[in-house]
């Protein structure tokens, strides 16, 4: 058994921490929301975030970030992507040493286009040997359920990777290992924005053609991408490319590919945010997964259509007669 501090007390981090709860370990919330706290607490439920489940008795939580860490033999981070460098900052006199920090996030970083594990090793200057990450097909509403799923536990430490395998397999949740970090964290942060492209063909009322384009098109941008960047591209084939992709890109759970419809639908990033309270990794990660794709000279029509479209210099409509009207190419 581990005592698990989760960083973050939103869907995800509540529903792994019941996947947690449920392959035996020692579990401790942190959320700065106190009626979430306690509702986890008294409850044993979180319903702002997940509506109608019963969580499991021995998940607890709290707001003192101090207490959490003093707690944790293993951290994981399950907090907004682009709130990650500040909340570090704020934590990192707290942090214990040489304990495994794994990380669930989905994202590039604004305004350095680090991936989070990137982030993590600049604010807290630890060795990456300590780094892990879980990712792939994750919709939280199927797993909080119990549903079958599967996820990636990637690290170049295989000890990290035993350990993840370790926590989050259960009867209901699979997990298969890989040494490609760097894969994984483009693989995650580009398929948020590949989701919104499918969302605003669905917005627009085009179909499964359509979708299928944007999906496949879009996991070759990601492939090239990656590679340049030294990620290996059968990655992108696997669970934490195609898997999650096709997941984000097809469910309505998706937020990615909500908002994505809601700009297809309203034609205006403006519009679309005014009816969307929710965070959606897909809106800053398309202008930095442009930048990352600039700097090495792939060329990714689909990233930069969806990063003119939320930076408000082209409309969802433009952006597809763009798509269609640009040089042909070899698929492969």
């Amino acid at each position: 058994m581990k005592k698990v501090a989760i960083l973050g007390s939103g869907a995800w981090g509540t529903t792994l921490g019941q996947v947690m709860c449920d392959s035996g370990q020692q579990v401790l919330i942190w959320g700065r929301n106190k009626k979430v706290v306690r509702e986890i607490n008294r409850r044993n439920s979180n319903r702002k975030f997940l509506k109608g489940i019963d969580l499991p008795p021995q998940l607890k939580a709290t707001t003192d970030i101090k207490a959490a860490l003093e707690f944790a033999e293993v951290i994981l981070l399950a907090i907004p992507a682009q709130t990650l460098r500040e909340n570090l900052e704020a934590w990192k006199g707290f942090f214990p040493e040489n304990v495994p920090i794994i990380s669930t996030l989905k994202g590039i970083e604004v305004a350095t286009q680090f991936r989070m594990t990137e982030v993590v090793q600049d604010i807290l200057a630890i060795d990456k040997s300590r780094l892990g990450l879980i990712t792939g097909p994750n919709l939280a509403n199927e797993i909080i359920a119990r549903q079958p799923a599967g996820a990636v536990a990637a690290s170049e430490n295989p000890q990290i990777i035993a350990l993840m395998e370790k926590l989050f397999t259960t009867e209901y949740f699979r997990i298969y290992p890989s040494d490609d970090l760097i894969g994984c964290e483009f693989a995650g942060a580009a398929k948020s924005v590949i989701a919104m492209a499918v969302g605003m063909a669905v917005g627009m009322n085009y179909g499964e053609n359509t979708q299928g384009l944007m999906i496949t098109r879009g996991l070759s941008e990601v492939a090239r991408l990656g590679g340049a960047y030294g990620a290996n591209p059968l990655t992108f084939l696997g669970l934490a490319g195609i898997g999650d992709l096709v997941a984000s890109a097809q469910s309505p759970l998706s937020r990615n590919r909500s908002f994505g419809e809601l700009l297809g639908k309203t034609g205006s990033i403006v519009k679309a945010k005014q009816q969307n309270v929710k965070t959606v990794e897909g809106v800053p990660s398309a202008g930095a997964m442009l930048e990352l794709a600039h700097r090495v000279g792939i060329e990714v029509p689909i990233i930069e259509a969806v990063s003119d479209v939320v930076a408000g210099t082209l409309t969802p409509k433009g952006a597809m007669n763009r798509l269609m009207t640009i040089s042909i190419k070899a698929e492969i």
